[in-house]
């Protein structure tokens, strides 16, 4: 009951904040509905998870992939493309930083410097000139 409670209670934040936002108000019954919902739908995404786990366990698995991610999410087709998305996103950015260190480590083993480096050495050239 507690649970749900606090369920009730963020969907009415929630809500809240999109009236003042939106310019629209929310009934206390679509609050309700709302709420009720939210609850139902974790309450499924809970007993799935749980499914999951005794798979993971018989499976002698530790570690969740984004597919097992979207397999979950699946009911949701919002959610499935929105993890989708994120998923994509991260595997892109994630190729491109593993190619600046690939650049990186080859330009240092070539003995070639980098831009700050070069930088750092011209300034370093200047200062002893100076003096």
């Amino acid at each position: 009951q507690r649970l749900k409670a606090a369920v009730h209670y963020t969907v009415g934040c929630l809500c809240e904040e999109v009236e003042e936002d939106k310019d629209v108000q929310f009934s206390k019954q679509s609050i309700a509905a709302i709420s009720e919902i939210a609850f139902r739908q974790c309450g499924t995404a809970g007993s799935s998870a749980e499914c999951f786990l005794i798979l993971y366990r018989h499976a002698k698995r530790t570690t969740v992939t984004t597919d097992d991610v979207k397999l979950l999410a699946r009911r949701s087709n919002s959610l499935l493309k929105y993890i989708t998305q994120k998923s994509e996103e991260l595997a892109s950015s994630n190729m491109e930083q593993k190619e600046k260190k690939k650049k990186k480590k080859s330009s240092s083993a070539k003995g070639e410097r980098t831009p700050r480096e070069q930088e750092a050495a011209m300034t370093e050239n200047e200062d002893s000139n100076m003096a």
